[in-house]
């Protein structure tokens, strides 16, 4: 009897939740789908999604893809020495140096992009002082370079926190003892800490590649309007162009495969988690 109650109260205290996931999450995708499987006079149609595959579209998806993967390669290649340093200089459970990492993401996301456009600008900081150091200016502003700077800079935090509480676990003892054993720094990253940071490292390649896969404000601020990726190719179906048909079909395209990717990734996470366990 007390078992019933018990889950009764837990549904009761679920439906919030539940509410919220019908009303924010399940409403607007059945109404993303319709529009992509139909056209403007309610007949089915896949065109709107195969058009992701059209010339113009399936240009600004391969762009998307790049900056997406090198955005993620390059966030890993900086969080595991930063976590790695955090870690040896003993700052890795102090409240502080967390607070330093994820201190951006309180500032406004448009303001922070907007410092960037005056640092990378022709006549910015960033010219400015290669000017007093005595070297030439570089062209930076409405390039790939700049809208990599870009999501690498907005994105980071979220490479670092998962990879961070994964190595922080990572018992002290078994380092120091393959240390006893005769292996180096790179063994002991290479055999010991990074497989045991697969999970953090997974996790992380999520948070990173998806948000930066379907950015479209930092490309509008930082790349001049002038490179399109696929998030800026949806929003100009949808504000621009008025065909939320089409824009739905390319986002139903989008989703499937960062469904498929991620899906992906879940399964080597688990497998990452048994591999680390034995």
């Amino acid at each position: 009897m007390n078992k019933t109650r018990t889950s009764n109260k837990r549904r009761w205290f679920a439906t919030p939740y539940a509410i919220w996931i019908a009303a924010f999450t399940i409403l607007p995708l059945i109404v993303i789908f319709q529009y992509a499987l139909t056209d403007e006079a309610g007949r089915f149609t896949t065109q709107n999604i195969l058009a992701v595959f059209s010339p113009v579209h399936w240009k600004a998806f391969i762009f998307s893809l790049e900056i997406a993967a090198g955005c993620t390669v390059i966030c890993i290649l900086l969080a595991y020495p930063m976590v790695l340093a955090m870690r040896r200089l003993g700052l890795g459970r102090r409240g502080f140096a967390l607070f330093i990492i994820i201190l951006p993401m309180w500032m406004n996301f448009i303001l922070r992009i907007l410092a960037w456009q005056m640092i990378l600008s022709n006549n910015g900081v960033l010219n400015f002082l290669l000017t007093k150091l005595g070297f030439a200016p570089v062209a930076v502003a409405n390039t790939g370079t700049a809208i990599m700077i870009g999501v690498v800079y907005d994105y980071l935090q979220y490479m670092i926190l998962p990879i961070f509480n994964s190595i922080m676990e990572i018992d002290q003892d078994v380092i120091e003892a393959a240390r006893d054993l005769g292996a180096g720094s790179l063994t002991v990253f290479f055999r010991i800490i990074l497989p045991l940071s697969v999970p953090g490292l997974l996790s992380g390649i999520v948070m990173v590649f998806v948000p930066s896969m379907t950015s479209f404000v930092i490309s509008d601020i930082l790349g001049g309007g002038k490179l399109q990726l696929i998030g800026n190719v949806i929003e100009q179906e949808f504000i621009t162009s008025a065909n939320w048909h089409l824009g739905a079909g390319i986002s139903v395209a989008l989703m499937l495969f960062v469904l498929i990717g991620m899906a992906f990734t879940s399964k080597n996470n688990v497998e990452g988690r048994e591999s680390a366990i034995w």
